[in-house]
């Protein structure tokens, strides 16, 4: 760690003659009330953090309640940024800096924070009141219970109120500008500049000068304050990463579904119509398509899932790249829609943003409990490709090998992301359009008028699927629809063999389906003592997990399945080159429960279903009590209350 002295400046970097400590990597989190503004603090840092080359992961963190009371622990919104000089897979495992708008936010975050580690605070909103709601029988702020930590008590609605005195604006409104100063100020202790958020801030309120002004002087506000006062004795830089050279963007999951749908419908040379309901947390794919209609893309916005998903099955038979995207119980009631397109085979792509349930459950918190209902959640032998992105910038590329497979095999695909990759940040390094790969749909073109045979729509090609015939055209006049079809001409059909025989062709087709994308993700060597074998958002903890076990010596390595049906056929004997297979899941065990019933292969999982991603210290704590044979309770998690299962797979009584 190197130490400088920085002398005075304006409004760029940050201005002091205090020490500055150059840092490699730091989690921060912003939180206070639900309508504190945190999530837009924790924004414009991150932005901020990408502006200035480092590499980012983030984690916004909801109230499952839509508005919780005022102060109280349901309603705490929290936004954990992790920026540094270096790869980073994860939002971070502890947090270097806590900012707590009020005592429920202290609350609910402290124990995240490390010994040591910063705690700024909002000591204007510890009233008695205030603790009352967070459940404190004392003030933490003068009974000694937060020794651990750097304390900071900032008078922050106080300084605010005096900030924005003079825009002319009621208390009501300037007090919505103390996120701003609370930005200021960690902008300054961290080495960030104003620039880019004042930009925003007379962007986003250019018709309101007044709410622009009390912004941007409670930003300031906070920044100066972090100048003039004695309160800390050092400030930080990280510099910026050492990334492949490029154009970078921050990207969210939901943002780059979106971008991967539209660079599809280029790639097809197709228009895209995009059917949804909004539902948390898949609704901001729909509102940002709903912005691209200069790209070929139309949104619909149904009355409800069933006709969301029916609308995108008329699309397809139109014509069109047809996509349609849900969260878990609106992925239930898909369900029947889902089974007419495998019947009637046609391409369309159903994004599944998985949440905590059942039912309605966590809607703002993530999970990865969808995968049984994925693979079997539809009546009949129903099969379907199954993806799962890996990263937020990984949503991109699965949404064009979705649209691939779907288009070449005649059928629809499933792409599972979950609430952390969908509202997770981090760089994403724009890709060069020419150098993606086309998506090439075959039309049939009109009958030959002299074929007394016709149109033949189930006629299958090589690779099991039938013509994309466009309505309209002539001579291929077909009919298509829920009832069993007569193989190849498609009449309606009940008989016994034919249905089987259809049967078992829609399952080949799709067990034989060649991916469009790397179908897992290696980290490691090809043997060893433990393979950990993930999908989905796991891959970020996984991968740092073993570079972690990796340094202390252990032979580890990691696999991450982006295809989950068909599973990769070498999968079974890559596992088998190690003593042991641990499957890290979001749910009780469904991955482990695919890969056992495939392969016959022992292997143990470590299970979390908290609504918080894994953390990097609960995998590799898991893989030690592993090696340890401790295969009952072990205490992995950095929460409190009871602690995830390592659990055995043998006999399991």
């Amino acid at each position: 760690m190197s130490i400088t002295t920085e002398p005075a400046g304006p409004n760029g970097r940050p201005s002091s003659s205090k020490n500055r400590k150059t840092l490699p990597a730091v989690t921060i989190r912003f939180a206070g009330d639900s309508g504190d503004g945190m999530q837009l603090a924790g924004t414009q840092f991150t932005d901020t953090s990408a502006l200035l080359g480092n590499d980012i992961s983030t984690l916004p963190d909801f109230p499952a309640e839509i508005r919780a009371p005022a102060g109280t622990l349901a309603g705490v919104s929290g936004y954990q940024i992790h920026f540094s000089s270096n790869d980073i897979f994860t939002p971070g495992d502890e947090v270097d800096a806590l900012v707590a708008m009020n005592p429920a936010a202290l609350r609910t975050n402290l124990k995240s924070v490390k010994t040591g580690g910063i705690v700024i605070v909002n000591e204007d909103s510890f009233g008695a009141v205030d603790l009352k709601k967070a459940q404190y029988a004392a003030n933490p702020l003068e009974d000694g219970s937060l020794g651990r930590y750097r304390l900071v008590k900032v008078p922050i609605d106080k300084l605010n109120a005096a900030a924005t005195a003079d825009t002319g604006l009621g208390a009501k409104d300037t007090d919505r500008c103390k996120n701003m100063f609370a930005l200021g100020l960690v902008y300054w202790l961290y080495g960030r500049p104003l620039d880019a958020t004042m930009g925003y801030i007379n962007r986003k309120f250019a018709k309101k000068p007044q709410v622009a002004a009390a912004n941007a002087k409670s930003l300031q506000a906070g920044y100066n304050y972090g100048i003039t006062t004695e309160l800390f004795q050092e400030h930080y830089e990280v510099p910026k990463a050492r990334l492949a050279s490029g154009l970078y963007r921050k990207i969210t999951g939901n943002e780059a579904v979106a971008l991967g749908m539209a660079a599809a419908a280029r790639l097809a040379d197709n228009e895209l119509i995009y059917c949804s309901y909004p539902i948390t947390p898949a609704s901001d794919i729909l509102h940002e398509l709903s912005a691209l209609k200069n790209f070929g893309v139309m949104t619909f916005q149904a009355e409800d899932e069933i006709a969301a998903m029916g609308a995108a099955i008329g699309a397809a038979f139109g014509g069109a790249l047809a996509a349609t995207g849900t969260s878990g119980p609106g992925l239930a009631l898909k369900g029947e829609a889902i089974g007419l397109a495998v019947m009637t085979e046609l391409p369309v792509v159903i994004v599944n943003v998985q949440r905590g349930g059942p039912s309605t459950g966590l809607p703002t918190k993530t999970e990865q409990a969808d995968l049984l209902q994925a693979m079997f959640g539809r009546n009949g032998e129903c099969p379907m490709p199954i993806l799962a992105a890996t990263s937020a910038s990984d949503c991109f590329s699965a949404m064009i090998e979705a649209f691939t497979i779907a288009t070449r095999y005649m059928t629809p695909v499933l792409v599972l992301s979950d609430g952390y990759i969908a509202n997770g940040a981090e760089p994403w390094l724009v890709p060069e359009v020419d150098k993606l790969p086309r998506i090439v749909i075959h039309h049939p073109a009109a009958a030959d008028e002299d074929d007394e045979a016709g149109f033949m729509p189930y006629q299958r090609n090589g690779d099991g699927a039938r013509p994309w015939a466009l309505p309209g055209t002539p001579g291929l006049e077909h009919r298509i629809g829920g009832l069993e079809k007569q193989d190849v001409t498609g009449n309606v059909s009940y008989d016994p063999a034919n249905h089987e025989r259809m049967i078992r062709l829609r399952e080949r087709k799709v067990a034989q389906i060649n991916p469009a994308g790397p179908a897992y993700l290696w980290n490691g060597p090809q043997e060893g003592d433990v393979l950990l074998v993930g999908w989905g958002s796991t891959y970020g903890a996984i991968r740092a997990a073993v570079q972690q076990l990796t340094g202390e010596g252990v032979s580890v390595a990691s696999c991450q399945v982006r295809c989950l049906n068909p599973l990769p056929e070498q999968l079974g004997d890559l596992m088998k080159r190690f003593k042991h297979v641990l499957a890290p899941e979001m749910n009780l065990g469904q991955l482990r429960m695919l890969l056992r019933a495939k392969f016959l292969i022992d292997i143990q999982g470590l299970n979390k279903v908290r609504g918080q991603p894994f953390a990097i210290s609960e995998i590799t704590r898991g893989v030690h009590a592993l090696l340890r044979g401790e295969l009952a309770e072990h205490p992995v998690s950095v929460d409190d209350g009871p602690a995830p299962l390592i659990e055995p797979v043998g006999d399991e009584g």
